[in-house]
C-alpha cells in the first residue's frame, strides 16, 4: 500500500503526467511487488519559482517520494530505483539526473487503514518482505 507524491514543474503536457503515474506504479508492481490494482499516488505540479533545483538538472526534475511498508530488502529498494528511472527514461523520456527517489517507511503500527485499523493488524494479502 505505498503512497506516492510526485512533484514536477508545470506546464507538462496530460500525457506526459499520466505517463510518470504510470510509470511510477508499474515499477511498484515490477520491484517491489504490490499488487496492481493498489494504487495510492498524488502529482503536484508547482510553479517554476517553486521549485528549486541544482542548476545540472532540467526542467524535467522530478521528485518522487514513497511512503511505504518497512520490510523490504536494500535490494528491492535499489531495483525499485532503477526501474523507476528506467520506465520514467522510456516515457516520458526523463533522464535518471533528473529523477529523485525518497523512500519512508514508518512502522505499520503508525498507517490507519481500513475502517481506521493499525495496519500491523491487517492481512493485505501481498508479501512485504521482498
Amino acid at each position: 500500500m505505498p503512497m506516492v507524491k510526485i512533484d514536477i514543474i508545470e506546464g507538462k503536457t496530460a500525457s506526459y503526467k499520466k505517463a510518470i503515474l504510470m510509470g511510477v506504479h508499474k515499477a511498484l508492481v515490477d520491484a517491489i511487488g504490490i499488487p496492481e490494482t493498489d494504487n495510492f499516488q498524488r502529482l503536484n505540479e508547482l510553479p517554476d519559482e517553486n521549485f528549486m533545483h541544482p542548476s545540472d538538472r532540467s526542467d524535467q526534475m522530478t521528485i518522487i517520494e514513497v511512503t511505504m511498508f518497512p520490510g523490504r530488502s536494500n535490494a528491492a529498494k535499489k531495483k525499485l530505483y532503477e526501474t523507476i528511472v528506467e520506465y520514467l527514461g522510456a516515457d516520458p523520456g526523463i533522464t535518471g539526473n533528473d529523477i529523485m527517489i525518497v523512500l519512508n517507511e514508518p512502522p505499520m503500527k503508525n498507517w490507519g487503514v481500513r475502517g481506521g485499523k493499525p495496519a500491523n493488524e491487517v492481512d493485505f494479502g501481498f508479501k512485504i518482505d521482498v
